[in-house]
């Protein structure tokens, strides 16, 4: 089955979604950021949109003031997610460029959690549509950064980056990745915040890691030194699954591996400790970090939309990459076979990338070979019943793939000859094609989940 593919967008400029959860809530919107146009990266990245879906209508959200571009560039903006439950987004935002002389330009761990809302006025303001509120573009802060190095960190703030900030789906908790600018030493972990009446000054929410990780190069066997990969499992945020980059038990080499983060709602997150130059922080109390497999895992992981299964990336006999289906209770040591993983697709050529869950549960979306495929995860008789929905091998690879709430969009990435203004083609600021939202219809008229049986 070969569907039809339409574009959303056709404007020449990037509209990057960065594999985050791109759909507002009620469908009306997918946000993006403009990346790349102008220099590498988020580093240049110059502004933080939203496509209308249903008019093509491309508004700005967010874009600094000023912004400085090049090797040392500034504040860069990217990588925007949307709160399932409530009217705002967030992404990640770099040093304001007034800031650069004492906190430097835009890296890994020297960015932070920003917040637009999106219930502005839309405007139509030099040519453009803008979502303003009060007359300007909404900015607040989800996080405090702080880097004293006299003192211990401030109470519920950090002293690095945070990256793909994700809702869960009560809008509670927002889980990122992290990295620390105080301590080098030390790889990426996974963390979460929340909310919090006693959050640091001027920030909304306050910040805690999820994972105790030891500096680089000296993890005990069985012990994570870097945590990455992670998606929240369940709606209400209390379980983060994660690739945990963990010791072998020889001492010599690594594993990667699937982990998950328990998070009771009970946790206080103000028992975690933010740290100092000479003390890496560390989580709150009542956490537990649990295994779930042995042998390699990769990807993003995706926890399903009912927080039962988690999907993830993990090896075949031959050595191919395959998607995997694990209960998130559950463990490849498990006496239970229902406990224990299973491989769900057999694709020779393996998968690339794009793993997503259907909002029914019943559907998992996948890469392969540049093209979309959907694989039928529901228990019966079609489990594991591939079917290929766009071409593969026909030029640049579709990515980024996101599904939308009702389950009937299917929207992703790809690189497409653009004309700009003067009527030819327009390319980025490394000479590449603009990067455009497609999206194709998922074909299931009875509304179960799956594709249609007929059209299978």
């Amino acid at each position: 089955m070969i569907l039809e593919e339409r574009a959303l967008t056709t404007t020449p400029k990037n509209h990057d979604m960065d594999n985050n959860e791109n759909f507002s809530a009620d469908g009306r919107y997918i946000c993006y950021d403009t990346r790349e146009m102008v220099g590498p990266g988020i580093d240049n990245g110059q502004s933080i949109e939203l496509l209308e879906v249903a008019t093509g209508r491309e508004i700005i959200l967010y874009r600094p003031a000023q912004s400085v571009t090049g090797e040392k560039p500034a504040p860069g903006v990217g990588a925007v997610s949307f709160n399932p439950s409530g009217r705002e987004v967030a992404f990640i935002h770099g040093p304001m460029v007034d800031e650069v002389p004492w906190r430097g330009p835009y890296g890994k761990p020297n960015r932070t959690g920003a917040r637009a809302a999106t219930d502005g006025e839309v405007v139509q303001q030099d040519g453009e549509w803008r979502m303003l509120k009060e007359g300007a573009f909404s900015l607040l802060w989800y996080d405090k950064r702080d880097i004293a190095t006299d003192r211990d960190t401030q109470p519920g703030a950090h002293r690095g980056g945070t990256h793909r900030h994700e809702f869960c789906a009560t809008g509670k908790r927002i889980g990122f990745t992290y990295d620390d600018f105080l301590l080098k030493e030390y790889d990426r972990t996974i963390g979460y915040m929340e909310r919090h009446p006693r959050a640091p000054k001027g920030a909304l929410c306050w910040f805690a890691t999820l994972v105790a990780v030891p500096p680089m190069g000296q993890a005990k066997p069985g012990e994570i030194e870097k945590a990455y990969g992670d998606s929240w499992v369940d709606p209400e945020g209390t379980m983060r699954a994660f690739i945990g980059k963990v010791r072998n038990d020889d001492g010599q080499g690594y594993e990667e591996s699937l982990f998950v983060v328990d998070i009771p709602e009970s946790v206080d997150i103000t028992t975690a400790d933010s740290g100092s130059a000479k003390r890496y922080p560390a989580p709150p109390k009542g956490l537990t970090v649990r295994r779930l497999t042995h042998d390699w895992a990769g990807g993003v992981v995706r926890g399903a939309p009912d927080g039962s299964r988690i999907a993830y990336f993990g090896k075949d006999a031959a050595g191919d990459t395959q998607v995997f289906v694990i209960a998130a209770n559950g463990s490849d040591k498990s006496d239970d076979p229902a406990l224990r993983p299973v491989q769900v697709t057999k694709i020779p050529s393996g998968i690339e990338t794009c793993l997503r869950w259907h909002p029914s549960g019943r559907t998992i979306f996948v890469a392969v070979q540049g093209g979309i495929d959907a694989v039928c995860v529901a228990p019966g008789p079609r489990f594991g019943e591939t079917v290929q929905l766009t071409p593969r091998g026909d030029g640049a690879p579709r990515h980024a793939l996101v599904v939308s709430p009702d389950g009937r969009t299917i929207a992703y990435n790809r690189l497409i000859p653009t004309k700009g203004p003067d009527g030819n083609v327009a390319k980025n600021y490394a000479g590449l094609d603009m990067k455009q939202i497609l999206a194709i219809d998922f074909p299931d008229t009875d509304r179960d989940g799956m594709i249609d049986a007929d059209k299978s």
